[in-house]
């Protein structure tokens, strides 16, 4: 792969809410591919977080960059469409909340925009055998989702590998995302393991240079 086909995604769930117009406008001055757009709903993980009129006002702040939407909420279809009309780029959601998958997966992709589904720690592979070729993206947490600020679970490292020789065998092109503790020190070994999109929340917000952390994580990923 080439340096292009590396993603880095921050997460805006480690942002300063007060001034978050400017946070992400900052980060993507920054270097950031895509920005990361966490929604918990304090059902399906243990927390709250952004819903969809967050998104629309960063569109309406001037924000052009894609928008990863990440949901972990249950039930999920109702809130698909409410982030659609936000202005989401791509929409991934855990297979364990929606009834019906495929079905969920057919209103992101029916509305033109990109879908993926996410796997937890111990989500088995086995949710891909029916859905791989339709998706844009799998998405790994190597976190157990609904907190920010965790470490990175290593056992998920032979997850990504895994989910890899899938993508590669039946719809190469799919983006391999990982999400939980993703930091300058382990970004590389996440990358070697297959990942293509990272996801960094208190890596990148936590400090006072964007740039600097991004630019140290672009020299990680392009390391032999």
């Amino acid at each position: 792969m080439s340096m292009n086909d590396f993603w880095i995604a921050p997460s805006i769930l480690a942002a300063d809410f007060a001034r978050l117009g400017e946070e992400v406008t900052d980060v993507l001055d920054a270097g950031a591919d895509l920005i990361h757009f966490d929604v918990m709903d304090n059902h399906y993980v243990p927390n709250l977080s952004v819903g969809p009129a967050v998104l629309s006002s960063l569109r309406a702040h001037g924000v052009t960059a894609k928008m990863d939407v990440h949901l972990m909420v249950k039930p999920v279809d109702r809130i698909i469409g409410d982030f659609i009309n936000a202005g989401a780029d791509m929409i991934t959601f855990h297979p364990e909340a929606s009834d019906h998958v495929d079905r969920s997966l057919s209103l992101i992709r029916d509305a033109g925009l990109q879908c993926g589904l996410v796997l937890n720690p111990a989500t088995p592979l086995s949710v891909l055998d029916y859905t791989l070729e339709g998706l844009d993206m799998v998405l790994v947490m190597s976190i157990n989702p609904g907190f920010g600020g965790q470490q990175f679970l290593p056992s998920t490292l032979g997850k990504i590998e895994a989910i890899r020789r899938r993508i590669d065998a039946v719809k190469p092109g799919t983006r391999l995302e990982v999400d939980g503790g993703v930091k300058t020190d382990n970004i590389r070994r996440i990358k070697d393991a297959g990942a293509d999109t990272f996801v960094a929340g208190t890596a990148i917000f936590g400090t006072t240079d964007y740039r600097q952390v991004i630019d140290e994580m672009r020299r990680e990923l392009s390391a032999p």
